[in-house]
């Protein structure tokens, strides 16, 4: 595998994923580990991803010197690059003019890290700072017209710094640089595949689970469905899935699910009907984080209660995803003191809501793959395209689209708004142009006129946004048709509505969901 240390970047999970493209297996690590620590994982090659932080600043975080001596290739990506320049004897100050954005590399070395990397190709640049002195031993391999040191390399000791960012959509030779350095530098193969990590998740379910019976959390989504499909393969009648039926999912789809499930699978589904239960759980709760909490603690108490009727059950086996983990327990770095510290966007119910006196061990295997590997992988285990190619939808549901307090009544609302905005992408067959498309319900009314009477009703927000795995995402650019369909339906079906607007908030700033 490939190791990346994160040095606070937005991007080092995009570095990751960017990797594992090339079917070659990559993890994210903190800085501070040790070079002995990635000696004992044994990678082929380390990344230093980019940083929010100044090498020179104090307090900036600095890796372990070591590193530079452990024998196996490393590419530095813009923090990277200038830590690695700088602990080596170069020299990196503030540059007179910065450069950020779109940029032409041109090419001085096109042999090595450059190999099929086009003269005057694009690359995006963000850096305050420059290299104004390379370390002994290392050769310039490009600039650009701001950047005399864009690429820099010591060939002999398998050393490579870029001052861009070969990993975003933006750097037009980004991926061509990272097989270069995957495969020619690292000398990496492609075993990396989707046939090769359900193998290797079946040993390891079986050799963690043994004989003991597991508890699945099935809501019917790619996530939960892929694992379902893929624990049956692992270890048969020991699975049981269930279905909690919290009321927070969209028009028709609970009892769609239990059909499919049984009728088309063959995989028997327990349907627990807790609607009520759930409703009263967040009655009154307006803030997002402790009702995604209150709805996680919620979904375990019942899973307890009807394992014990089920059961036994030793362990619960859940579709957490990579972007969840990175999502509950983001990190950043202090610049006035490199201290990393937790920046919190969003407990997800799979990770942030699991209460201390948990009564099961988890079984999670998806838990270091993104969404467009989780698609792969249930392909491969049989999944149908509608289920592979569905919407994300939220764990907590409909609550996390109603703002404020959930109740009944928003319930309805909120339904049948969605189900027409998923209807209207249907019809037109571009239901997969889009990441997600949803409704969301705000907790105010504003005045409108409907048949010469006057209204007092809620607004309806419409989130549709493209994106490749949800770590970041772009509003779309829908036609104005779609939309003025979407809003004369909504208004003019779903009693309670007068209003429909449209999110055009990409990710970041803005998260997808709205709480």
């Amino acid at each position: 595998m490939l190791i990346i240390l994160d040095f606070g970047s937005q991007y080092s999970e995009l570095i990751a994923r960017r990797i594992r493209e090339t079917e070659v297996y990559s993890e994210v690590l903190s800085y501070r580990t040790t070079a002995e620590q990635l000696r004992q994982l044994n990678p082929k090659g380390i990344i230093l991803s980019g940083g929010p932080n100044s090498v020179y600043a104090d307090y900036a975080p600095q890796c372990d010197p070591a590193i530079w001596d452990m024998g196996v290739p490393i590419l530095g990506v813009c923090y990277g690059m200038q830590l690695m320049v700088q602990q080596l004897g170069g020299k990196v100050e503030q540059a007179n003019r910065g450069e950020y954005g779109k940029a032409s590399l041109h090419i001085d070395d096109p042999i090595d890290l450059l190999t099929n990397v086009e003269e005057g190709v694009t690359m995006w640049m963000s850096h305050g700072d420059s290299v104004t002195a390379i370390p002994p031993g290392f050769e310039i391999l490009a600039h650009t017209d701001n950047t005399p040191n864009a690429a820099i390399a010591h060939h002999g000791r398998k050393l490579y710094g870029v001052q861009f960012h070969p990993e975003v959509v933006h750097s037009k030779g980004g991926q061509a640089l990272i097989r270069n350095f995957v495969y020619h530098i690292c000398k990496c193969q492609p075993t990396w595949t989707t046939e090769a990590f359900v193998e290797e998740a079946i040993r390891e379910v079986r050799a963690k689970v043994g004989d003991k019976r597991v508890l699945l959390a099935l809501s019917g989504g790619v996530d939960s469905s892929t694992l379902a499909f893929l624990l049956h393969k692992a270890i048969g009648d020991q699975l049981t899935c269930m279905f909690i039926d919290q009321g927070f999912m969209r028009k028709e789809e609970p009892e769609r699910l239990v059909k499919l499930f049984h009728e088309q699978f063959h995989i028997g589904v327990e349907y627990i009907n807790a609607r009520d239960r759930f409703i009263d759980r967040v009655a009154g709760i307006t803030d997002p984080e402790e009702k995604r909490k209150c709805i996680g603690h919620e979904f375990i108490r019942v899973f307890e209660e009807e394992s014990q009727r089920l059961g036994p059950f030793d362990y619960l086996a859940q579709g957490t995803l990579y972007p969840d983990v990175i999502e509950s327990a983001d990190t950043n770095i202090d610049p006035k003191t490199g201290e990393r510290v937790a920046v919190k966007i969003k407990s997800h119910h799979n990770v942030g809501g699991l209460p201390k006196d948990l009564q099961f061990k988890l079984v999670e295997p998806l838990r270091k793959l993104f969404k467009d590997e989780v698609r792969k992988v249930g392909r491969s285990v049989g999944l149908p395209e509608e289920i592979v190619r569905r919407h994300p939808f939220p764990g907590p549901g409909l609550a996390i689209r109603i703002l404020g307090e959930v109740t009944a009544e928003k319930l309805n609302i909120l339904r049948d708004a969605d189900y027409i905005v998923r209807e209207e992408i249907r019809i037109r067959g571009l239901y997969h142009d889009f990441w997600q498309a949803f409704a969301v319900l705000l907790p105010v009314r504003s005045v409108g006129v409907m048949g010469d009477q006057r209204t007092y009703a809620y607004p309806i927000v419409l989130r549709l946004v493209s994106s490749e795995d949800g770590m970041t995402a772009d509003w779309s650019r829908a036609s104005y048709d779609l939309l003025e369909a979407i809003s004369n339906r909504i208004v003019n079906e779903v009693e309670g509505v007068n209003r429909v607007v449209y999110d055009i908030t990409s990710k970041p700033p803005g998260t997808i969901e709205w709480e």
